[in-house]
C-alpha cells in the first residue's frame, strides 16, 4: 500500500510524497520530466521484493505540489531532507531517471551524510555553456527555449509537440509493457500544465547550485548507447566528475528501455548501501 500525503514547508509551499511505509533501506526514487511523482509498477513490485521501503517526492509543479519558480537543481535537496525528518529517515538512498536523476545526484552532493547510494538511469549533466551539451539529442527545442528563460519556455509549452524520433523502437516496446504505467503517468503529468516542466528545463541548463565533486555515496551511471534524449556524453561527463561512480553501458537500450536493468541496480544498491 502507498501513503499519500501533502506537507506544508516553512515557506508555504505544499510538497506531495508517496511512501510505502515498510521495508528495509529507505530508497528515494526521484521522478523524470514530466512525471507526477506518484509510484507505480513494476517500481512498486521491485521494492517489495527487495525488501525496500519506497518513497517519491512530487517536485514542485508536479502532482499536488506547488510550484516554485526560480527553483534550482539541487532545490530537491532541503525538500527531501524535510521530507526525510518527517518520516523518521535518518539515512536513505537515492535513486532517479533522466532529469530526476540530476536531482538524485544533486541531493547526494547536499546530503552527504544522509545519501548511502546513488542510481541514475539516462541522467542529464549540468550544462556546460556550449552546444556540445546538446550534440545527440533527437530533439532539443524544449531545453533551447529554457535557456532564453521563464516566459520563452512557457511560449514553447503553447505550440511544442513530442517528436517521436526522440524515442527508439525499444523505448516504445518498453512503455507498452513493463513501463506502460510510466507512461501514463506522463500523460497524467502533461494534462495538469505546464510548470513543472518548465521549471525542470530551466533548472538543468541554468548553475544547479549543487557541486557533484562534493558527492561521498556510491554513485551507479545506468546508460543505453542509443538514448537519444540524454546521450551518451552526458554519462561520460558525470563520470568524469563522480570518480567513485561504476557505469553501466547497456547497448540495446534508449531512454526508457534502459530501466529494466532496475532489478540489478536495487540488487548494487542494497550492497553499496549497508549500514
Amino acid at each position: 500500500m502507498v501513503i499519500t500525503r501533502d506537507l506544508r514547508l516553512a515557506d508555504g509551499r505544499d510538497l506531495r510524497i508517496h511512501d510505502t511505509g515498510d521495508g528495509g533501506t529507505a530508497l528515494v526514487w526521484h521522478h523524470g520530466t514530466p512525471q507526477t511523482g506518484a509510484l507505480y509498477e513494476p517500481l512498486l513490485g521491485l521494492a517489495r521484493e527487495h525488501g525496500i521501503r519506497l518513497v517519491s517526492c512530487a517536485r514542485p509543479g508536479y502532482g499536488g505540489s506547488t510550484p516554485q519558480p526560480g527553483r534550482a537543481v539541487g532545490s530537491a535537496a532541503s525538500d527531501l531532507a524535510h521530507v526525510a525528518d518527517v518520516l523518521c529517515i535518518d539515512r536513505f538512498a537515492v535513486m532517479g531517471s533522466s532529469s530526476g536523476g540530476s536531482h538524485a545526484l544533486a541531493c547526494a552532493a547536499l546530503l552527504p551524510h544522509r545519501v548511502s547510494g546513488v542510481v541514475c538511469f539516462a541522467a542529464i549533466a549540468p550544462f556546460t555553456g556550449d552546444d556540445s551539451w546538446f550534440a545527440g539529442m533527437a530533439d532539443d527545442s524544449a531545453l533551447r527555449a529554457a535557456l532564453a528563460g521563464r516566459q520563452a519556455r512557457l511560449r514553447y509549452a503553447e505550440q511544442g509537440e513530442f517528436d517521436p524520433a526522440t524515442f527508439t523502437t525499444a523505448d516504445f516496446d518498453a512503455l507498452s509493457s513493463t513501463w506502460e504505467a510510466m507512461g501514463a503517468d506522463a500523460g497524467t503529468a502533461e494534462r495538469a500544465g505546464p510548470d513543472g516542466q518548465v521549471d525542470d528545463d530551466i533548472a538543468l541548463v541554468t548553475p544547479w547550485a549543487a557541486d557533484l565533486a562534493r558527492v561521498e555515496a556510491p554513485v551507479l551511471l545506468v546508460q543505453g548507447e542509443q538514448d537519444r534524449v540524454a546521450p551518451r556524453t552526458h554519462a561520460e561527463q558525470l563520470a568524469r566528475t563522480l570518480p567513485q561512480s561504476e557505469m553501466w553501458f547497456r547497448p540495446d537500450d534508449g531512454h526508457i528501455s534502459v530501466l529494466d536493468a532496475c532489478p540489478q541496480a536495487m540488487d548494487w544498491l542494497l550492497e553499496v548501501a549497508r549500514p
